[in-house]
């Protein structure tokens, strides 16, 4: 599975964002969850928003509840970030995030993490 992610940019406070990542390759049907994780500098990369496939449950930070939206088109393989009410402490790279089972006999519940390239969110106060 390969994510190409887009819709980074510069954003004045208030504003609004929506970051897009298409899924592609062979194990594509295999992904189990998609999300998008954020890392501020210096930190380690934290979840942000995350939905199952299967269930189409979401999953969202306590700081982005509310002003951040995830959702899927399941047609196009891909997956949106629709970011609104933008603060500078939103200013961080965003990654795109699958969840890809690659089960074996062995190991039926083992999954694989696959990342995007990162797009950078820089919101000016």
């Amino acid at each position: 599975v390969q994510l190409v992610e887009s819709g980074g940019g510069t954003v004045q406070s208030g504003g609004s964002l929506r970051l897009s990542c298409v899924a592609s390759g062979r194990s594509i049907f295999n992904i189990k969850a998609m999300g998008w994780y954020r890392r501020f500098p210096g930190k380690e990369r934290e979840l942000v928003a995350s939905a199952i496939v299967s269930s189409g449950s979401t999953e969202y930070a306590d700081s982005v509840k509310g002003r951040f939206t995830i959702s899927r088109d399941n047609a196009e393989n891909t997956v949106y970030l629709e970011m609104a009410s933008l603060k500078p402490e939103d200013t961080a790279v965003y990654y795109c995030n699958a969840r890809v089972s690659i089960a074996t006999i062995e190991d039926p519940y083992a999954m694989l993490d696959v990342w995007g390239q990162g797009t950078q969110v820089t919101v000016s106060s």
